[in-house]
């Protein structure tokens, strides 16, 4: 099941309008097949799996992540949360992320910009970004930074 919850977060922020899930099937003890919810939401982590593990699935089993309009239990499917925000609340999950200096400021002073983070940070910023469905920024930061958003 953890392989299948690791697999379902490849999907994050690509299966849009479904959840991301994961799934495995096991025959014998053995990993047979693998999948995801591919993007746009089809085709559905189960069919995928299925489909690479041909006829080794006969007589296996197939591992799932419940999908989150299927079960809640004593912990919430975290990787979930913009399809719960988007189905529940019909309003898109918001994440917001600040690059700020320890001492409060974002720039030097005259407005000169300066790098707050550093490369680890970055590669963090960006694997979040691929995690939702779109990214926001103000006017004043395209116009000043022209940001790639990638």
């Amino acid at each position: 099941m953890a392989l299948a919850m690791t697999l379902g977060r490849r999907a994050l922020g690509r299966s849009w309008p479904n959840p991301a899930v994961g799934a495995v099937v096991v025959r014998d003890g053995l990993i047979v097949g693998r999948g995801w919810t591919q993007a746009g939401g089809r085709p559905h982590a189960e069919t995928e799996a299925l489909a690479r593990a041909g006829d080794a699935a006969r007589s296996a089993t197939l591992y799932v992540t419940l999908e989150p309009c299927s079960h809640h239990g004593k912990t919430p499917p975290r990787a979930h949360a913009g399809h719960f925000r988007r189905v529940q609340d019909g309003r898109p999950n918001i994440f917001l992320k600040l690059a700020v200096s320890a001492d409060d400021k974002v720039a030097l002073s005259g407005r000169r910009p300066v790098a707050i983070t550093g490369s680890l940070a970055r590669n963090r910023v960006h694997r979040m970004r691929a995690m939702h469905d779109a990214v926001l920024t103000g006017i004043g930061t395209v116009l000043a930074d022209d940001p790639l958003l990638t």
